[in-house]
């Protein structure tokens, strides 16, 4: 009987080595497409291990946006003095107690700025859905009776300390970190399928209620109104917007004559010099219309508005921009307006580039802020010219009022920093050559 006889000899060297190379190429199979990174979460250890260093490393401000900025809210500051100075006397003895408020505003509002600044861009998507539920809880918690402030028959406001707090104003922000991150997580059912596309906008049904329960009409258009450019920026069908865009315009329309006091505004803005208008519902408009008329081309001179005089109620708040008008003139105007160009063309310029580097969420927030800023000056200046029915809508930067102020700085930090995430981001030469360094070394 035989038996096989195994050979104790150990292989070779080569076949060795030849034998592990051909385990491990076959251990390792490339997937066949690349797999998309799932979204941040603020309590992932690998992005705690870096938010350190993240929250204390330099941040790169970019010229094109701090510059236009700060002469805006300089400018701001001014337009309150000049247009609050005889309502600061009549209220308060002195000339300017809303100045100097409006400064401490400032300065708070330098302190938001700053503190918002160090925070990555990580983590406002990784927070995304709880600030959007906490957004939701304080517009809820206006309603209340004891915690809501009325003002002008509207209850938008939560007083805290020298601050009434706004929420609407951080329920726009909250709104587009949530689209942003939705539109990051679910692009291709948004861009190809009808329930991807209206799973915002029912979320979004819930600030619209609460919104008009308030009633606060222009945040509501001013939502909404953001919420369907960045969609749009997210690759919807022309098809899905158009439908939407059209759904839209019904609902405010049926909104707008919903309510006595809107349709009586929408009568007056139609034939605002009318007797039974002139002096009631268009009384606002037909002063400002008068603002804008006196300055003509170069404005009657800084300090010598008469429209400021009593004539204007608001004149700090919604209609500061026709005091402004009113003292320097189109040339004045067009200079304010030139600042809020600067500004919102930039940001829609380093919107363009974060997508085109791939980092969707900055993109479609910075997209969101522009789009924001801009619904907010046109309806504002809309409403000043007799452009858009009147309605309460505060100018960024230039209106007086603390929450508004703070909350515009907040928004600017976000893209200021996202801005500088971009630009502190190695270029391409520089990757392809660390990778050829790896792969050399």
């Amino acid at each position: 009987m035989t038996f096989p006889i195994q050979s104790s000899k150990p292989p070779l060297k080569d076949e060795q080595e030849e034998s592990n190379g051909s385990s491990k190429m076959a251990a390792w199979v490339e997937p066949e497409a690349p797999i998309s990174p799932p979204p941040p979460k603020l309590w992932d250890p690998e992005l705690l291990k870096g938010l350190k260093h993240q929250l204390s490393g330099s941040v790169k401000l970019s010229n094109a946006l701090w510059v236009p900025a700060l002469g805006l809210a300089l400018l701001g500051w001014y337009m309150v003095t000049s247009a609050s100075m005889e309502l600061s006397v009549r209220w308060y003895g002195q000339p300017y107690f809303f100045a100097q408020r409006h400064g401490l505003y400032l300065l708070v509002s330098l302190f938001v700025f700053g503190v918002t600044l160090r925070i990555p861009s990580h983590v406002w998507q990784a927070l995304s859905a709880p600030l959007l539920l906490v957004s939701l809880t304080m517009l809820a918690l206006v309603l209340v009776p004891g915690i809501g402030r009325e003002v002008n028959g509207s209850t938008r406001w939560i007083p805290m300390g020298i601050v009434n707090f706004q929420p609407s104003e951080f329920a726009k922000l909250a709104v587009v970190f949530y689209v942003g991150a939705y539109l990051v997580r679910r692009q291709d059912e948004v861009q190809t399928q009808w329930r991807g596309f209206l799973k915002p906008f029912i979320i979004l049904s819930l600030f619209i209620v609460l919104l008009l329960s308030e009633p606060d009409f222009g945040a509501v258009v001013v939502l909404l109104g953001t919420v369907l450019g960045m969609m749009f920026m997210g690759g919807v069908r022309p098809l899905q917007f158009l439908l939407l865009i059209l759904a839209s315009v019904g609902m405010g329309s049926a909104l707008l004559v919903s309510q006595p006091y809107r349709l009586q505004r929408l009568l007056a803005y139609l034939d605002p010099w009318a007797p039974d208008h002139v002096l009631g519902t268009s009384y606002q408009l037909t002063q400002s219309l008068m603002a804008f008329g006196r300055g003509e081309w170069a404005g009657v001179g800084i300090g010598q508005s008469i429209q400021k005089l009593f004539y204007l109620p608001e004149a700090h708040t919604d209609f500061v921009f026709a005091i402004w008008a009113e003292e320097t003139g189109l040339i004045g105007a067009l200079f304010a307006l030139s600042l809020f160009g600067i500004l919102v063309l930039n940001l829609i310029r380093f919107a363009f580039k974060a997508q085109s580097l791939g980092l969707l969420f900055k993109a479609y927030v910075l997209y969101g802020i522009a789009v924001l800023i801009t619904l907010q000056v046109f309806i504002n200046l809309g409403v000043n010219t007799g452009l858009l029915p009147t309605k309460g809508l505060t100018l960024p930067f230039l209106s007086y009022g603390g929450s508004s102020l703070m909350m515009t700085a907040f928004m600017l930090a976000v893209a200021m920093r996202i801005v500088s995430e971009i630009l502190q981001r190695p270029s391409t030469k520089e990757q392809g050559r660390s990778a050829r360094k790896f792969a050399a070394g």
